[in-house]
């Protein structure tokens, strides 16, 4: 079965599912502890889109180092990365904060908001990557 899917099943559901319900309750805390405001930068927004960013980069990598995308693998993949991250992190409300930013009369404020954003997401994912890459051995690596 090399390079075919599965069809997703009621387990791959459920995990999905449980992962968001933790992802969604988390961004819910991070958004109470830092709600936005008119014509100031969305900290909530933005401190969950860069630590889902590092997270989801350091799962997959870690993920993959680990080996093939079945079993155990696949439900962490969809509980914390499909779940958690895609409930934690939220691309609607990054959007929806820049489009008030400029109506409001902060299109700097927006511009900037989206550029380093979407620079220092990239750039989070990126490093969870590294950090997966030095701490988790590949499969069959006995070094």
């Amino acid at each position: 079965m090399t390079g075919q899917r599965s069809r997703p099943g009621v387990g791959d559901i459920l995990s999905v599912f449980a992962g968001g319900v933790v992802g969604t309750a988390a961004r819910w805390a991070a958004e109470e502890q830092w709600p936005a405001h008119s014509g100031q930068w969305p900290v909530g927004t933005f401190l969950v889109n860069i630590v889902g960013a590092f997270v989801l980069g350091a799962l997959l990598e870690g993920l993959v180092r680990r080996g093939p995308d079945v079993g155990r693998h696949r439900r962490i993949r969809l509980t914390a990365g499909t779940g958690f991250c895609g409930a934690f992190t939220t691309y609607s409300a990054f959007s929806l904060e820049i489009s008030l930013l400029g109506k409001d009369g902060h299109p700097a404020i927006a511009v900037v908001y989206a550029l380093v954003s979407v620079i220092v997401g990239v750039l989070a994912a990126a490093a969870g990557v590294w950090a997966a890459r030095r701490s988790v051995r590949m499969a069959g690596d006995h070094a």
